[in-house]
């Protein structure tokens, strides 16, 4: 029986699961885009604070003063699985009742956007055992392990069972409007973090940026975990089913003041669409236009 949870009390347990990666000093070529572990001075003056990212400028700045190696935060090793017996990889026709294995393409291009090492694992195994045994195998190099399933969620049932059996797993729904169900927890013998996102691509996508991007950013060592979000002025009326909060696909403006909701919600197009999310609260059941609303920031394609 799964518990229905916030989106922020879920997070809240995940953030308890994982910790900043021990760090270690970097030849100074390597360390490019990892996170800083520590203060860098130079004398008595801070130059570098420790959370940023590490890019061209600061090593050019660490060469400046003088340093061969940065202490850094590793990236964090992530492995995206899909099991379901109906999926099919992509370039292959498809038969009744099968669908394309979308999420772990999805998912493992977004794990590396956010600075991680992602294996995207190719098998889509079909049963209990099968699924232990791909799982098992990943552990050794696996600092996060992400599952999906199948669109139509058949496969949940089949993840929790093997998971349950590898550790400590707790399955939630999450107050979201079109979510679904998720696991989360420890297995294996080092308590590798686990999380399984819902089968449909679009739900998948918004559970990582709300859950799974703040653990990943986590293990880096960041100083910010979380998306900007910003107020905006609404350029069109858009409703919601009223009861859970939800986040709606939109293009924010130029300038950052004004969002327009995208319309075919319900289509992945959407997400490629989008470079933000609108945040409706929980019991709105209609925004007008010219409304302030709150956008997360997904990214700015203009810059």
């Amino acid at each position: 029986m799964s518990e229905r949870l916030r989106v922020d009390e879920v997070l809240t347990s995940l953030l308890e699961i994982c910790r900043p990666l021990d760090p270690f000093d970097m030849p100074l070529l390597d360390a490019h885009d990892a996170t800083l572990a520590e203060d860098i001075f130079a004398g008595e003056r801070l130059v570098m604070k420790a959370g940023s990212r590490i890019r061209s400028t600061q090593i050019g700045l660490a060469a400046s003063i003088g340093l061969d190696h940065l202490p850094t935060r590793p990236h964090p090793r992530v492995v995206v699985i899909s099991a379901g017996p109906d999926l099919v990889e992509p370039g292959t026709p498809l038969k009744a009742d099968e669908e394309y294995e979308t999420n772990s393409w999805l998912l493992t291009t977004a794990v590396r956007e956010v600075g991680a090492v992602a294996y995207r694992v190719h098998s889509i195994p079909d049963d209990e055992s099968q699924l232990q045994s791909v799982i098992e195998d990943q552990l050794v190099r696996a600092d996060l392990i992400i599952i999906s399933g199948e669109r139509h969620d058949d496969s949940f049932d089949l993840i929790t069972r093997t998971l349950e059996k590898m550790g400590e797993v707790k399955t939630v729904d999450i107050a979201i409007e079109s979510s679904g169900r998720h696991n989360f927890g420890t297995i294996g013998p080092d308590k590798t973090p686990v999380v399984t996102l819902p089968g449909d691509p679009i739900a998948a996508y918004i559970s990582f940026e709300l859950l799974v991007r703040p653990m990943i950013r986590t293990m880096l060592g960041t100083a910010t975990i979380h998306r900007p979000s910003v107020k905006a002025k609404l350029e069109k009326a858009l409703t919601s089913s009223g009861g859970d909060r939800s986040y709606v696909r939109a293009i924010l403006s130029e300038d950052g003041k004004s969002v327009t909701p995208l319309s075919s919600q319900d289509e992945q197009a959407t997400l490629s669409d989008a470079n933000s999310f609108i945040a409706v609260p929980e019991g709105e059941t209609s925004l007008t236009a010219g409304a302030d609303v709150t956008v997360v920031v997904l990214e700015r394609r203009y810059l």
